[in-house]
């Protein structure tokens, strides 16, 4: 029998992050502590720019644009925000999203699975992504079981169950 595997890949359905942030800038013009202040969330390129004219409102937008995206099931180890920064008489942060696994989160990840997997499965790295493979299907599930337990830097999605 062919060995069974599956993909680690930390994707994010732009989509989604799409209508986080048009659902965040619909709160924020219509909620009073807001009116007038020339608060805004928007994309700028790749990045996501929100912009107020007082350091805590600023925050207040981060605030409201991570609870949508909690919402929408985006995990907020994908987000990477900065801090705020005064720019004229306006704070402003800038956040991107960031997708891939990197060479060294991969190795990290496979190191887990080797230390700690069952035996006879094997990890490989190809690209942006982490091929895991094993002969039995329990094996790959107790894999995503401890992987799950784990507490990553980064957000992982499994993908490719064959």
């Amino acid at each position: 029998m062919a060995d069974s595997s599956f993909d680690i890949v930390s994707k994010v359905e732009r989509q989604e992050v799409d209508n986080a942030l048009n659902q965040a800038a619909k709160e924020i013009s219509q909620r009073y502590d807001f009116k007038g202040t020339d608060a805004s969330i928007s994309w700028q390129g790749e990045k996501i720019l929100m912009q107020a004219n007082g350091e805590e409102r600023v925050k207040a937008i981060l605030d409201i644009f991570e609870t949508k995206l909690i919402k929408r099931g985006i995990s907020l180890k994908s987000l990477d925000a900065g801090e705020p920064q005064l720019s004229g008489k306006e704070y402003k942060i800038f956040a991107t999203i960031e997708e891939g696994i990197s060479q060294e989160n991969a190795k990290k990840v496979a190191k887990v699975i080797r230390d700690e997997g069952p035996k006879g499965v094997k990890a490989q790295v190809q690209g942006d992504e982490l091929r895991v493979s094993s002969k039995s299907r329990d094996d790959l599930q107790a894999v995503q079981q401890l992987l799950k337990s784990k507490d990553f830097d980064f957000a992982i999605q499994f993908v490719n169950y064959r």
